[in-house]
């Protein structure tokens, strides 16, 4: 990745390490070269293990995420405790249809 960069090794190294800036430029030319949209990179969550080999499903790609984050716990209880709201919304508006 550095010799496409034109860098260092200790300087890419420094980047990955969080010691130095990426610069927009150097993150468009890095998602270039790995053949992602720099916003994938910047939103990539380690926890993710993907696999291009075959598996058993057949299409390439497994993806493992079995960790989530308080954050993400706490949005998809508030999303449930949403949807439980509205089926029971639902519910009533449709019995009082039906009497």
């Amino acid at each position: 990745m550095a010799n496409e960069l034109g860098i260092t090794q200790g300087a890419y190294s420094r980047m990955e390490l969080g010691e130095t800036e990426v610069t927009y430029t150097k993150l468009e030319r890095i998602a270039e070269i790995l053949q992602m949209k720099p916003e994938e990179i910047i939103t990539f969550n380690e926890s993710m293990v993907f696999n291009v080999m075959h598996n058993d499903v057949g299409n390439g790609l497994v993806i493992n995420n079995n960790q989530l984050s308080e954050g993400e716990k706490n949005l998809y209880l508030q999303q449930i405790d949403l949807l439980k709201e509205e089926v029971l919304y639902l519910k009533e508006l449709l019995n009082k249809v039906l009497k």
